[in-house]
């Protein structure tokens, strides 16, 4: 899902627009089926149990129950986070959203950004993704986890900040409206 161009100002150009990269689904994904797998096992193994029916099928219902919470917790609402993050670079400002009910978000403008870096370790690497750190005039540097390609979302977030930068030295100052003309002095 593509981030939402009506929150754009007009005439603003999106240059990279994603979600987090894609490994970090990895994780929920495994514990999904490692959860299905257990509740899939006590099932079995209630059925070879020598239980009472009631007591059987409230165990059965608890261990059902059981499974899907951690499902939601651990593996549904990490995609649903997954999914409504959003890390934009336009040619005005850098903009990440993220959040379902509760929204947070943070607008950079690129005339104000000091430092852009990228860190990425081994398995990062090779999942071509990392952390970029963007240090601001004012506020202390912000890390945003997880970007795809991060090394070219550096490269062009870079541009973008030099094209933002000569575009203010490019632009003439601004002056005063001129003063209208003096009235003619009277003759005597």
């Amino acid at each position: 899902m593509a981030y939402p161009r009506n929150l754009l100002a007009p005439d603003e150009e999106v240059v990279v627009d994603s979600h987090p990269h894609w490994k970090a689904l990895v994780g929920p994904v495994i514990v999904s089926v490692l959860a299905i797998a257990l509740v899939a096992f006590v099932l079995w193994w209630l059925g070879t149990v020598e239980l009472d029916g009631i007591a059987e099928t409230i165990l059965a219902v608890t261990v059902g129950v059981v499974g899907l919470v951690l499902i939601v917790w651990l593996a549904i609402a990490p995609f649903i986070r997954w999914a409504t993050t959003h890390f934009v670079i336009t040619d005005r400002r850098v903009i990440y959203r993220t959040g379902v009910l509760t929204k947070s978000g943070i607008d950079i403008p690129l005339a104000r950004v000091n430092t852009v870096q990228f860190r990425h370790g081994l398995i990062d690497r090779m999942f071509r993704t990392g952390t970029l750190i963007i240090e601001s005039a004012s506020d202390d540097p912000l890390s945003f986890d997880d970007i795809p390609n991060v090394e070219k979302v550096h490269a062009v977030l870079y541009h973008e900040v030099f094209e933002a930068l000569e575009g203010d030295e490019d632009e003439p100052p601004r002056t005063s409206p001129p003063a209208p003309p003096a009235p003619p002095a009277p003759t005597a």
